[in-house]
């Protein structure tokens, strides 16, 4: 098949996440490492450059996004391969001294386990629950730690994904205690770092030690995983405060952080912002999934995957850049590639 021009895959939005699937593995897989290079081509890689130990878990949660679509078997194998690689560079764990690094180890594993049903997922996501636990403490009057060397620090990004774990954790598995955990570290969240007036989420507190809230971060991911927490809570509680919640800031994130007239998402740049505006799309889609019929959360959807597709693609390599409306020259990042690939995927989750 013909990938070098929109018209060969039409509108098949699984063709075209597969195709980005095949372009990820094939331009990033170490096969020495047994993990994800950093940057294609591998020699761009910067000297100093550090290990960003998350980007391989969203990797494991791109992985599984397409094993779910396709029940393709290589996916599982590398999902199982990826993992155990990950765990190994790791030093032999998946714990961490970022809370939310394991955070998010431990959704996409989650989700691993309930895609093939292979016990050493749970067992891994159990052990990092375990330990994600530690990071709750009474600076800042509750909520959990960014990491584990600074205790007194707050944000989103550390407390947003620990909610939805902790309840897609008692969904699983009905333990109570997990329901109390995502509720509380929910409730701590919105209570001070969300804009009682908007909706919109601020990422952190007390990061420099001022107490102050970094009122200029305004980032994609805040949005995305604050939504994600109050859907699961609204599945598990049947609360539907929670929903109104999710929905409240996906509007105030259109409103703030989306171009008005063409509903595209910003260039957030590269690093670890490389991976925002997947992170976003993906809890948009599960918004529309679990609760549909917002109009505006399908636009953004839309208009940026199309956008993707038409001009920010390098269409002979597979290759996506931080901008979804420029196709990238090299090198491409990791993260950014990956945000690129969950748009497609979540495109491939809708329909029209």
């Amino acid at each position: 098949m013909d990938h070098s021009n929109g018209t060969s895959l039409a509108e098949n939005w699984a063709e075209r996440a597969d195709w980005l699937q095949d372009s990820l593995w094939r331009y990033y897989y170490n096969a020495d490492s047994g993990i994800m290079n950093q940057w294609y081509p591998q020699e761009y890689s910067r000297a100093g450059d550090n290990f960003y130990y998350w980007w391989q878990a969203h990797v494991i949660d791109a992985l599984t996004d397409a094993y779910e679509r396709t029940g393709d078997s290589k996916y599982a194998e590398r999902i199982r391969s990826l993992s155990r690689s990950l765990h190994a560079y790791n030093g032999g764990t998946f714990t961490h001294n970022y809370y939310d690094d394991m955070e998010w180890t431990a959704l996409a594993l989650l989700r691993a386990y309930q895609a093939t049903g292979e016990a050493e997922y749970l067992s891994a996501v159990l052990e990092l629950w375990a330990d994600i636990q530690t990071a709750w403490n009474e600076h800042c009057g509750g909520g959990m730690a960014w990491k584990k060397d600074q205790l007194d620090y707050k944000n989103t990004p550390a407390n947003a994904p620990a909610a939805i774990l902790a309840a897609r954790l008692y969904s699983l598995l009905g333990h109570e205690e997990d329901l109390n955990w995502a509720i509380r570290i929910y409730r701590w969240n919105q209570a001070n770092l969300v804009d009682p007036d908007t909706g919109f989420v601020w990422d952190g507190i007390n990061r420099q030690g001022d107490g102050q809230i970094d009122y200029d971060w305004e980032f994609t991911y805040c949005q995305g995983v604050f939504m994600g927490a109050g859907i699961e809570l609204c599945r598990v509680t049947g609360d539907s405060s929670y929903a109104a919640d999710a929905r409240r800031t996906a509007e105030a994130c259109i409103d703030r952080l989306c171009h008005a007239e063409s509903m595209l998402l910003p260039d957030e740049g590269i690093d670890d912002t490389g991976l925002f505006k997947g992170i976003l799309i993906r809890y948009l889609v599960q918004l529309e999934q679990h609760f549909p019929g917002n109009d505006r959360v399908r636009e953004v959807i839309w208009a940026n995957a199309r956008m993707l597709w038409e001009k920010g693609l390098n269409r002979t390599l597979g290759l996506c850049g931080p901008s979804w409306e420029q196709a990238p020259g090299l090198p491409v990042q990791l993260s950014v590639q990956l945000s690129g690939l969950m748009l497609l995927e979540g495109a491939a989750k809708l329909k029209h």
